[in-house]
């Protein structure tokens, strides 16, 4: 009686590894064009989709060698040299990718606010102007803790203001306004661009002592707890917004080449 064959075990893993990148890219793919053509900050989305790209490029050659032995085979010395670091490359990258995207879906599954009295909401790029449902599932989620706890302060973060004027952090505003969250309860941070800098402003608006909550959207959760604390937020409290299932990948994508990006710049630095 023998035993399973390792090799047609490695063709069967390499066939659904291969199909899910290749169907990982064509969605996100699909999405970030679609985001591209409606956001504020298109410039930014088109660069970030570009190193989207090569990291779909990098796992498609990490499944391609699991199946098909992309960087292996019969080679003279040097070029199975070549191909051994190549292979070493690729696996590095990808799981580093991976491990980010599991920190990504962890750090979205934590939920510890309870009472705390400063809530800072994150904003999140405009669509032609309006709200997408993730936003409007931040702004739902914020709203229900305020309304649980009145003495609660939430701090409206956002700028990137659309054709009309309107920031994010004013679009969060008067929808909670629309759901009887009372005005008193309510700050804005209005000209922030990115998330360090809405917590870098938050931080004077916020209570010098106390924890602070975070609301913002599960998949963002993670940067966002650890942005807080390098811009001095201590106390950090999870409160993570339920997100659209079907954007999920390509929303951890993004998280996943913010993580990488920060990580690229603290190398330089040091």
């Amino acid at each position: 009686m023998t035993g399973p064959d390792p090799v047609k075990i490695r063709f069967v893993f390499g066939d659904i590894l291969l199909a899910l990148v290749i169907l990982f890219t064509v969605w996100l793919s699909v999405v970030m064009i679609r985001r591209i053509r409606t956001v504020v900050l298109s410039g930014l989305y088109k660069r970030v989709f570009a190193s989207e790209l090569v990291v779909c490029a990098v796992l498609l050659a990490f499944a391609l060698d699991v199946r098909f032995g992309l960087f292996g085979g019969a080679r003279p010395g040097p070029l199975r040299l070549a191909g051994l670091a190549a292979r070493i490359a690729v696996c590095a990258a990808s799981i580093l990718v991976l491990a980010l995207m599991c920190r990504v879906i962890v750090g979205g599954m934590i939920r510890d606010a309870d009472g705390e009295r400063t809530v800072v909401v994150l904003g999140m790029a405009l669509e032609n102007g309006q709200p997408n449902r993730d936003l409007l599932l931040r702004v739902k989620t914020a709203g229900e803790y305020a309304k649980r706890f009145p003495d609660t302060k939430l701090i409206l973060t956002g700028g990137n203001p659309d054709s009309s004027g309107r920031t994010e952090a004013a679009v969060m505003h008067d929808l909670l306004l629309e759901d009887s969250v009372p005005e008193r309860q309510m700050v804005l941070e209005d000209r922030a661009v990115f998330t360090a800098d809405n917590f870098r402003n938050s931080a004077a608006m916020a209570d010098s002592d106390g924890p602070v909550v975070i609301v913002s959207s599960n998949y963002h959760m993670s940067r966002a707890v650890r942005l807080a604390r390098e811009a001095g937020f201590t106390g950090v409290r999870r409160l993570p917004a339920p997100s659209q299932i079907r954007y999920y990948p390509a929303n951890m994508m993004w998280e996943v080449m913010m993580e990488l990006n920060d990580i690229t710049r603290k190398l330089k630095i040091i």
